[in-house]
């Protein structure tokens, strides 16, 4: 009976995240104890199957560990994209921990403010990464917190105008865009059109796959099926734009239907190399989690005011072969 009791126990602290699950997969990492005078700041990101994300982590770790003396760091990340009341726990068990700052990028651009603002009452730092917490909300809510991250439009509109260029005028065109609700999502839509409609393409459709590369896989099958002209797909992130780059392959079309995506994660570069994904955009993933917890640092030593600071985002097409320039370009 004691054995079994210890067995649900485990369980139980498995199902309530931070519970010293091993990092980098799909639950948070393990909780260090707290150093006595030393910050401790609380990164919370979105969903770690997400490669992005993964490098985000990956980044945060590699700046404590050379500035390890400097603050203590607790990583954690939910198990999907749209599991918002998994991640609006994870602050709520950061703020049981007294965390000194929240470092996050939010599921939802409206559902985490609430939360964000107990934090905020507690005397906890709080600093916005990679999707922008809706600006009306935090009006309402009383809330000021500092955006650290890219334009998403501009880089949505650079990625754009790289595909326009390689389609004639008035082609038709989809867009698969991340879940609705979201700040990035629908700056990275708006992007889009704005390149589409600068160069006079025709988007037949726009439609939500979650920033999901299986759901982005089966609704570019149906629009291709339901859109014999269809020329290009652009994909919001990475993953759906290895899951419209799959549907193509599998439609035959390969070359006729052009993808471009968001991210520039790795597994996304080889479509890249062999033409499979003609561009996508790099806001430096490793680094955007970085960004934001030295702006905690900044603002918890009173060193710098909470201002939003934009980070940058460049266009990376097919890399180039020995003696090639890079086909990488900044947004403008």
């Amino acid at each position: 009976m004691i054995r079994r009791f210890r067995w649900l126990a485990a369980l139980a602290c498995l199902a309530v995240a931070g519970c010293g699950a091993p990092s980098g997969g799909d639950g948070p990492s393990a909780t260090p104890a707290p150093t006595p005078g030393r910050p401790r700041i609380a990164l919370v990101m979105k969903s770690l199957a997400n490669e992005f994300f993964v490098t985000m982590a990956d980044g945060a770790r590699k700046h404590h560990e050379a500035h390890a003396s400097d603050y203590d760091l607790v990583v954690n990340g939910i198990g999907n994209e749209s599991d918002i009341s998994q991640q609006v726990a994870l602050v709520e068990q950061m703020l049981a921990q007294r965390v000194s700052a929240i470092v996050i990028a939010p599921a939802d651009s409206r559902a985490l403010v609430p939360v964000l603002r107990r934090a905020q009452q507690q005397g906890v730092i709080v600093v916005n990464i990679d999707n922008k917490l809706d600006a009306e909300t935090l009006k309402a809510a009383g809330l000021r917190v500092p955006f650290v991250g890219p334009d998403n439009r501009a880089g949505a509109r650079a990625v754009g105008a790289v595909l326009a260029a390689a389609l004639p005028r008035g082609a038709a065109v989809a867009i698969l865009e991340g879940i609705p609700t979201a700040f990035n999502a629908q700056q990275r839509r708006l992007g889009f059109e704005d390149a589409m409609a600068t160069a006079g393409m025709r988007v037949v459709s726009v439609q939500s796959a979650a920033w999901e590369q299986d759901k982005a896989n089966a609704l570019s099958a149906a629009l291709l099926r339901e859109y014999p002209d269809l020329k290009a797909l652009l994909a919001s992130n990475d993953s759906m734009a290895l899951g419209a780059a799959a549907a193509v392959r599998q439609a035959g079309r390969t070359g006729e239907v052009q993808v471009v995506g968001f991210d520039n994660i790795a597994a996304v570069r080889q479509l890249l190399d062999d033409g499979r994904v003609l561009a996508t955009a790099d806001q430096h993933g490793d680094q955007l989690a970085v960004f934001g917890i030295e702006t905690a640092l900044q603002i918890l030593r009173k060193q710098a005011p909470p201002d939003d600071h934009q980070t940058p985002v460049d266009v990376v097409t097919r890399q180039p072969g020995p003696g090639q320039p890079a086909q990488s370009s900044a947004p403008r």
